[in-house]
């Protein structure tokens, strides 16, 4: 993501303010908050909030308690306490939001272990934090070739340098435990360097990684969706969707998050439609359910002997049928009511020539050119008339 002022260059940097994903603005980072209670003062005799938001790579954020009551506003890029040694992370948020953050999160306020914030980040924390970060995608790609000759079934996802330079999180996603103890001591031999192994899942990754979707627009996972339900192919089946898994999965390779949205909707409004696997019984036989329209409450039904036929049926006069069954009594026919159905919509499907427009394919006639100088073909056609019967009588 970038903030307005930003563009995109073609290796994903945001370009415009030059910052390179660090706007002071905050707004280039991955669920970030409008602090809105910025202008406002405290109340008298109350203290600010002394836990702030830090954040890290790829939207990474903890909590860290300004101990030393120092200046700190959002967009500063602080040093922070890590074991062992030190982080550089940039302030995403301060004041009383981050009290509502933390309860998000299910963050103690008073927690004992909630680190401290050391000072503002020097030139030099900076420039050792910038030469680390640089070695990142050059450490990744050696990783890989390492854990390919080890033979581990894993997959590294990336790699984050601590703000010191003296400690590196490898991040994978494996299908079943593994053991990479061998691993740890050749990357550490290798880089020189602290190696912590943190195992995520395959939508965590997909959100640290970030991408675009089939829908065209960023990721949720990685802009706004802070917590990931579980999806299952019930979703698809209630709101009548094939189950494909080329078209149903994500860029993680699970279900999209996106089938629980309108999910809750769909389940409101299948509430009124009769099971699916209810026969009408009809005089003419019984007639089996084919497929249905949720939003504008249509159902079709076909004849057990003669299913190429289908009949459609609103969710009334399904309920109305069935009804009818439960006192074992049989309707005459389905088409009665289908031709029912199709007299409604035809009264209310009347158009109304309110500004002229009475036909919506007028465009698509083909014009024809009028014809010109009627009066100038028609001399002509006398005066080669005339010629001719002269021509005759000599």
């Amino acid at each position: 993501m970038s903030c307005t002022s930003c563009s995109t260059s073609i290796s994903g940097l945001p370009l415009g303010c030059n910052n390179n994903g660090a706007c002071s603005s905050g707004s280039c980072d991955k669920l970030t908050v409008f602090d809105w209670l910025s202008n406002m003062t405290l109340p008298s005799n109350q203290e600010p909030f002394d836990i702030m938001e830090i954040r890290f790579k790829n939207g990474r954020k903890c909590f860290y308690k300004n101990t030393k009551k120092l200046s700190i506003c959002i967009g500063d890029v602080v040093a922070v306490e890590t074991s062992p040694g030190h982080d550089i992370g940039v302030v995403s948020l301060t004041g009383e939001l981050v009290k509502v953050q933390m309860r998000k999160k299910n963050v103690a306020i008073d927690h004992p272990d909630t680190k401290q914030i050391y000072r503002k980040a020097t030139q030099k924390d900076i420039d050792i934090w910038t030469t680390a970060r640089e070695k990142e995608l050059e450490v990744q790609k050696k990783s890989r070739l390492i854990i390919s000759r080890l033979g581990l079934k894993m997959k590294l996802s990336d790699v984050e340098y601590q703000g010191d330079g003296n400690k590196a999180t490898f991040y994978y996603t494996a299908d079943e435990r593994v053991d990479f103890r061998q691993l740890i001591r050749e990357l550490a031999g290798t880089f020189s360097l602290r190696v912590e192994m943190k195992q995520v899942g395959l939508r965590q990754e997909a959100a640290r990684l970030g991408g675009i979707g089939s829908c065209g627009r960023e990721l949720c996972c990685s802009t706004w969706l802070t917590d990931f339900r579980s999806v299952s192919t019930s979703a698809a089946r209630y709101q009548q969707l094939s189950l494909n898994p080329q078209k149903l999965a994500g860029q993680c390779g699970k279900l999209k998050c996106c089938l629980n949205y309108e999910l809750d909707s769909y389940v409101d409004a299948l509430k009124h439609f009769p099971k699916t696997d209810l026969w009408l019984q009809t005089e003419k036989g019984a007639a089996v359910f084919q497929k249905m329209d949720i939003f504008r409450g249509h159902l079709w039904y076909a004849y057990k002997e003669n299913p190429m036929l289908w009949h459609k049926l609103t969710i009334e006069q399904a309920n109305q049928i069935i009804a009818i069954n439960k006192d074992r009594k049989k309707v005459p026919n389905l088409e009665d009511y289908a031709m029912e159905l199709e007299l409604e919509t035809v009264e209310e499907s009347k158009f109304t020539d309110v500004v002229g427009q009475d036909s919506l394919t007028r465009f698509d006639k083909p014009k024809f050119k009028k014809k010109r100088n009627r009066g100038r073909n028609q001399r002509n056609k006398n005066f080669r008339n005339k010629k001719n019967s002269q021509n005759k009588n000599k």
